[in-house]
């Protein structure tokens, strides 16, 4: 599935919407704040770079390629790549979800976003929407997703029980959401799975599939978010222990 970047170009340029009016950011209703939740009783990694490993590295890998086959990302569907840092999936997602279809990339560090926004203009890439969350809060629109991914930034995260939780009124009926990360602890810019399938649960997310990678020390976690009037109440959830 490798996809040169002329032909993101070539696709992207079909599209009938211009670019001034997709790369804006918008802002979204707020969520619960971070208070309202327990904060996660293992350690946050740092944010240490917008890519995790060079793209070449990640395109022989196949990375992208199984990625789009697991979750069965195809044309028209809306796409949130939540910690998109430097745009490696953002660019080779947009061709695949066409014209008719959407990218959110989202992050929380803006000097990032900047960079992705020049990239995006570059590419001339109009079904991408550039935008800045919080670490609580992706701050995406309502009933809008298909699919969020979250790649090699899981163990980022400073609130998962908080995100998890405000990014459930984004998802559209059957949507899923799609987490890589290694099997290194999370001080070590992993997340075991055990832990993992432990905080999903707890914000309410039901586990569909787990890939291990070919070409990589990667996994691939499906899972559904739960509807959302039945999500778990902030003042019930309990921060999972890392083992």
């Amino acid at each position: 599935m490798t996809i040169s970047l002329r032909t993101a170009v070539a696709v992207c340029l079909a599209a009938t919407f211009t670019m001034s009016a997709a790369a804006q950011d918008f802002v979204a209703k707020p969520g619960t704040a971070a208070a309202a939740f327990p904060k996660p009783d293992r350690p946050v990694a740092d944010i240490v770079s917008p890519i995790w490993h060079d793209e070449k590295e990640r395109d022989d890998a196949g990375e992208p390629r199984q990625l789009v086959r697991l979750l069965g990302i195809r044309p028209g569907m809306t796409v949130a790549d939540i910690g998109a840092g430097s745009g490696y999936y953002v660019v080779r997602l947009a061709p695949i979800v066409g014209p008719n279809g959407r990218v959110i990339a989202q992050d929380v560090v803006p000097e990032y976003l900047r960079g992705l926004r020049n990239r995006v203009r570059d590419l001339r890439l109009p079904n991408v929407t550039v935008t800045l969350g919080e670490p609580h809060d992706p701050r995406l629109p309502a009933g809008s997703l298909d699919v969020a991914i979250l790649v090699h930034m899981y163990h980022e995260i400073a609130q998962p029980y908080a995100l998890l939780y405000n990014l459930v009124p984004a998802f559209k009926p059957g949507a899923r959401i799609g987490i890589v990360d290694t099997f290194a602890p999370t001080s070590g810019h992993g997340t075991p799975p055990d832990l993992l399938r432990c905080e999903l649960a707890a914000a309410g997310y039901r586990e569909i599939s787990f890939d291990r990678l070919t070409g990589s020390d990667a996994y691939l976690a499906i899972f559904a978010p739960p509807p959302l009037a039945t999500r778990p109440r902030p003042d019930v959830m309990v921060a999972c222990k890392a083992r």
